[in-house]
């Protein structure tokens, strides 16, 4: 590919010498999931990192002998980090409260966010891929299930599992083994799914037995509808009747909640989007910013404090074209020598602990566990990839004890090539000695 679709940086953490390599840093590029550095960054700098997540419960009637005779409601604010083990003890902490059987409805208070419509094959035509999932006030599980495929030699099936339990949803308990013999290969391909129907999960192939025991994630048909089914179903999985149905709404006033699950702390939150990029986490935390900052969890409005904080931050040139807060976009901008400006601010920031630990270790976690032409344990990085893009910013410990900030961006069709070209760079980086 051209040299012209690289832009690169690297330069002293603390900016006190000059670039080691400026190599068209000021072209703005799309960075991919390397703009999750500018959503979290800010998000620790504005928030603080013990900053937190409620999701409150509220109860119109007392409960009495089990039963409710009214609604329960859960109201959504925008907690990126409810997953099936959360959930399941939301429920068991309303069946501590003497619930057993609901007379009326459970209501789903999704109002805290203000969001457009929201085609998950808009991006790639891959509906299914948890990474297109769309950011909701009351997002549980990423909007995702979890299938759990085990061999069962003797019956000649494999046995499937899944979290979180999707009520009125018909999920087969089993998919049969394929022949003695039979590679792993690319086993999902070989179990010829159908996510199309939101009642239904379908296999018509096989699964090989040599895989052993795997978990596949994906993003189920009618993503709108996928909190009332997961709520459901987690409610009668705790042994819970319901004789309404679970339904959008919002919380009557003043009326006070009953009790209320918290999220773990921002510092955690951002360690999982950075090291597994996670997109619809780092949406919520945009929206979140949006919610808490500007008065509206919307994307303009969180576009608005993102960049007033970078005007503050950075001055007002060289601004990023943020879009999603996530990369997974193709309107994103960014150049190599903002980012690295604004990770030499994150670098002597009082939130730095928290930053640079959410970041992969180059072969040793996250999405650089796999990369072993990097100098293991030398760098903490984020990654970027798009059909067209490839991307790594972050932090180098060179030989010399010198610590660099790194960003370098391809933008061409072929960028996926450009691979080995960026881990040598980072090599590069970690070998300069200072002589």
């Amino acid at each position: 590919m051209p040299r012209t679709a690289l832009s690169a940086m690297v330069v002293d953490v603390e900016g006190r010498a000059p670039a080691r390599l400026a190599y068209q840093g000021d072209k703005a590029g799309n960075p991919a999931s390397v703009m999750k550095l500018v959503t979290t960054f800010a998000a620790l700098d504005m928030l603080g990192p013990a900053f937190t997540w409620d999701t409150p419960v509220y109860l119109d009637a007392m409960p009495r002998d089990g039963r409710l005779h009214g609604n329960v409601y859960i109201k959504g604010q925008g907690d990126p980090k409810l997953v099936v083990e959360r959930l399941w003890l939301l429920m068991r902490s309303l069946r501590a409260l003497g619930v057993a059987r609901i007379a009326g409805d459970i209501v789903l208070d999704r109002s805290a966010f203000a969001l457009p419509a929201h085609d998950p094959a808009g991006f790639d035509g891959e509906p299914w891929r948890p990474y297109n999932a769309a950011p909701d006030a009351l997002l549980l599980n990423y909007k995702a299930v979890a299938m759990d495929f085990t061999p069962d030699a003797a019956a000649g099936v494999a046995r499937v599992r899944y979290a979180p339990p999707l009520a009125g949803v018909d999920l087969p308990a089993s998919v049969p083994l394929a022949p003695p013999g039979t590679a792993c290969g690319d086993w999902r391909t070989a179990l010829r799914a159908d996510f199309a129907d939101a009642a239904r999960i379908a296999f018509q192939g096989v699964y090989p037995q040599a895989c052993g025991a795997r978990e596949w994630s994906v993003a189920p048909a009618d993503p709108g509808g996928y909190a009332a089914r997961a709520v459901e179903g987690m409610w009668r999985e705790v042994g819970g009747t319901l004789a309404g149905r679970v339904r959008d709404g919002q919380v009557p006033a003043g009326l006070q909640p009953a009790f209320g699950s918290r999220s773990p702390a921002l510092a955690e939150v951002v360690r999982d989007i950075n090291k597994h990029s996670n997109n619809v986490m780092t949406q919520q935390l945009l929206l979140t910013l949006g919610l808490h900052r500007g008065g509206q969890g919307s994307f303009d409005a969180a576009r608005a404090v993102l960049a007033q904080w970078w005007r503050q931050r950075m001055g007002g040139a060289d601004a990023p074209v943020v879009d999603n807060g996530a990369g997974l976009s193709r309107e994103a901008r960014l150049s190599p020598r903002a980012l690295a400006r604004m990770l030499q601010q994150a670098w002597a920031s009082p939130v730095m602990p928290e930053f640079v630990a959410s970041l992969p270790v180059a072969g040793v976690d996250g999405t650089l566990r796999r990369r072993p032409a990097l100098p293991a344990g030398a760098a903490h990085l984020k990654t970027g990839s798009l059909r067209d893009v490839a991307a790594m910013a972050g932090y180098v410990l060179a030989a010399s004890g010198r610590r660099y900030v790194l960003v370098a961006i391809v933008n061409h069709p072929d960028a996926a090539a450009a691979r080995p070209a960026l881990d040598a760079l980072v090599d590069w980086a970690a070998r300069d000695t200072g002589l």
